[in-house]
């Protein structure tokens, strides 16, 4: 009951069905009904109600105000050939190919990579040897304080040519996507997105295809696909892999003539009318109708040969016209109409110091 200045009477239990909000209960209500630890419990959790309901902030601070979730097909596309990536291409033990890709929907507190930060252990486990269970972990401890929405899978492909694909379904507080897939066989090297935001302007984007190029994670120092495991210690920070970087005749993707490199891979995304199907979880088998592989330019691949061996003995008449002869050999034989290999061996006439004493 309350008189006409508003003061509560007595502690009728109708006394808190005539107060207005919440903040107005804890205000006047708390008081005078409920001991102090129960205020403080109630004015938590009506904190954390009113934070759940609040739109997921983007990377660049601005909310998704999207209405309702979107579905999406997820396409991965390799381009890894002997013709767009000729050098030391891996044929045996293992041939070139990919490994299952591995997707998380999250908001802008969550990073399942990074490129110039150091790799997480997460990250390690899988560019070194493909495991996905420290991902995984990774993922769900940031579930649990809401950065993360929901992980997906797709198989492997046996070749560097082929398509995986997938079901995603995000909700306006988790709009962006982050995967990765290996390169197998490679010392610590894939590829990868890094926090793509499908949350536009108040709307989930219709159709997105991005071009994917080789990353190291910077925890192995092997330069070639087939290198032994050697740790890089301490580790390096992710790094994108270039025509020119590493700066090293031996790295696999070494192409000095080349400005950057053909993609390795594509993304495509293609938002879809009805909520994704859940019966497969790798379901390979989802591709649009008007998928067809992109064909991409030859890249030459110049002759590269040892240096030359050292000058052999003379063969015949010392001072009357005798020859020499050095050689060098073929460090990696040319391809797609690059420069032939120069030759082979050398030789050149004998010079008098060159020739023996007589005694």
């Amino acid at each position: 009951m309350v008189d006409s200045a508003g003061r509560i009477l007595q502690h009728s239990p109708v006394a808190l069905h005539i107060l207005p909000t919440p903040y107005s209960v804890q205000m006047m209500a708390f008081p005078v009904l409920f001991p102090v630890w129960l205020q403080q419990l109630l004015v938590v959790l009506l904190k954390l109600t009113l934070c759940a309901a609040a739109p997921a902030k983007t990377a660049n601070g601005t909310q998704c105000t999207a209405r309702g979730p979107a579905s999406y097909v997820l396409v991965f596309t390799g381009h890894w050939s002997p013709q767009t990536f000729p050098k030391q291409y891996p044929l045996f033990r293992p041939p070139a190919q990919w490994s299952k890709l591995i997707a998380v929907t999250h908001n802008a507190q969550f990073r399942l990579w990074q490129e110039g930060a150091q790799a997480s252990p997460g990250v390690q486990s899988f560019a070194e040897e493909g495991v996905t269970v420290e991902l995984v972990k990774e993922a769900r401890e940031a579930r649990k304080r809401r950065a993360v929405g929901s992980m997906y899978r797709t198989a492997g492909i046996p070749t560097g040519i082929g398509h995986s694909s997938t079901e995603l379904l995000l909700q306006p507080r988790n709009p962006q996507l982050s995967l990765m897939v290996k390169v197998v066989p490679s010392p610590d090297w894939f590829v990868g997105v890094d926090s793509l935001n499908l949350c536009k302007q108040g709307d989930w984007q219709q159709e997105v295809t991005l071009d994917l190029h080789p990353f190291d994670a910077g925890t192995d120092s092997g330069f070639t696909f087939s290198s032994p495991t050697f740790p890089t210690n301490p580790p390096e920070n992710i790094t994108q892999i270039t025509s020119q970087n590493p700066n090293h005749p031996a790295s696999s993707f070494f192409y000095p003539r080349l400005s950057e490199l053909p993609p390795l891979a594509t993304i495509r995304l293609i938002r879809q009318n009805r909520p994704p199907l859940w019966q497969n979880s790798l379901s390979n088998h989802i591709l649009p109708h008007d998928t067809v592989p992109k064909r991409f330019s030859e890249t030459p691949l110049d002759c590269e040969v040892s240096l030359w061996s050292s000058w052999g003995l003379c063969l015949g008449s010392c001072s009357k016209g005798g020859t020499r002869h050095r050689t060098r050999y073929i460090l990696l034989r040319p391809a797609n109409s690059g420069a032939p290999c120069p030759e082979l061996e050398e030789q050149a006439e004998c010079m008098p110091k060159n020739c023996p004493e007589k005694h």
